[in-house]
């Protein structure tokens, strides 16, 4: 059974000028994107199968990212059902020259296993085997909890 650490995935991508909106930072679309191609690969990490977008819960944009940062993107699967999996998601920008961050943008999508016929398909347990799996799934857990009673 995969595990929440095999899952947490961490990608850079840096802010180019044609990723950026008329306030020259980054467009939300882009960001958007990149979210989602982090978040499906550590989906398809823990299912064993593609994977594709079923559901985006509530998408936070918190503070800007500008050209040339780098836009820190992490996510990691804390639940799953018979064929979903459900994907926490965080987003900082990063100076590159120091490394410094600030979280920018936080979710969690819900993401389906499908077959070669494009059905969907049964993914297996989530397993919870150390202290710091705990903790992600747990804040996420926490997060999801927050969100649905706003």
């Amino acid at each position: 059974m995969p595990t929440v650490l095999d899952t947490h995935i961490r990608n850079r991508f840096r802010v180019q000028p044609n990723h950026a909106n008329n306030n020259e930072t980054l467009h939300g679309g882009n960001l958007m994107k990149w979210i989602d191609e982090v978040g499906a690969m550590s989906a398809m990490r823990f299912a064993g199968e593609t994977c594709v977008t079923a559901q985006v819960n509530e998408l936070d944009f918190e503070r800007p990212i500008g050209i040339g940062d780098t836009a820190l993107v992490e996510a990691y699967v804390y639940a799953a059902g018979t064929s979903s999996v459900r994907v926490r998601i965080r987003a900082w920008r990063e100076e590159p020259r120091t490394g410094a961050t600030e979280k920018t943008t936080e979710s969690s999508f819900t993401y389906v296993a499908i077959d070669t016929d494009g059905r969907p398909t049964p993914v297996p347990d989530l397993e919870v085997d150390s202290e710091r799996g705990r903790e992600l799934r747990e804040r996420a857990l926490t997060a999801e909890d927050d969100n649905s009673t706003n």
